[in-house]
């Protein structure tokens, strides 16, 4: 059996590292929940409805930690049938995450910074993150490899947004300050354009000599 390349190895190995924040944030948030913790302003609507953000803290960890082995072409190729059933789960975890974000965006009761601008752009990218998904799996049912790989690649990057708003937010408050209402909401909409940009650059860059052949490998793979 070959071994495994480098970015076989790196590349997951980024991407996790990349979603510890948001992952130990969701963990976090359970045992907050889990363990009665204090109620505050901040976390009372949480206490209130716990499943929607339990839901979403489980789901969203699933989707960022497995997702990123799907991004190991080695690993694609020679485990064909693992690729396929990963990929199932990550589209419903993927779903499950979107939906359940949306959920919240819409009945939670919003702190102090949150306002219309950031309702508005969550609204926007978690309905895009499930259209996204679907996309990708209608995709793969018409065998059309490239068009799933591209709308699960952009699925992805909004769901990986949470990484990368840590990041945004985070430089804001050590050059800046605390945010503002409507910087809190220009940052983590510049997250998500970040990610998106970064996604389309995979989409888009230049095949090498022997992606077409992979592809194809791949698609016969899945017959």
């Amino acid at each position: 059996m070959a071994s495994f390349t480098k970015s076989d190895k790196l590349i997951p190995a980024a991407i996790i590292l990349f979603s510890v924040i948001p992952v130990l944030g969701g963990a976090l948030r359970l045992a907050e929940l889990g363990g009665g913790a204090e109620i505050t302003p901040d976390n009372a609507r949480f206490f209130a409805s716990p499943v929607p953000v339990v839901v979403h803290a489980v789901t969203v960890s699933v989707y960022s930690v497995l997702g990123a082995f799907q991004f190991a072409p080695g690993f694609r190729r020679r485990r064909p049938g693992w690729h396929r059933a990963a990929g199932r789960l990550l589209v419903l975890c993927g779903l499950i995450g979107a939906l359940s974000g949306l959920w919240m965006t819409v009945f939670y009761p919003k702190p102090a910074d949150v306002g219309a601008l950031l309702t508005g752009i969550r609204l926007v990218f978690g309905t895009a993150w499930a259209a996204f998904i679907v996309l990708g799996f209608a995709a793969i049912r018409r065998r059309d490899v490239s068009g799933h790989r591209a709308w699960m690649i952009r699925g992805f990057a909004i769901g990986l947004g949470a990484g990368t708003q840590a990041v945004t937010l985070t430089a804001w408050l050590v050059a800046v300050g605390e945010p503002d209402r409507l910087s809190n909401a220009l940052l983590m909409l510049a997250a998500w354009i970040v990610n998106l940009a970064v996604a389309e650059w995979i989409i888009r860059r230049p095949a090498s000599p022997t992606r077409p052949a992979r592809a194809g490998l791949a698609l016969e793979e899945t017959r």
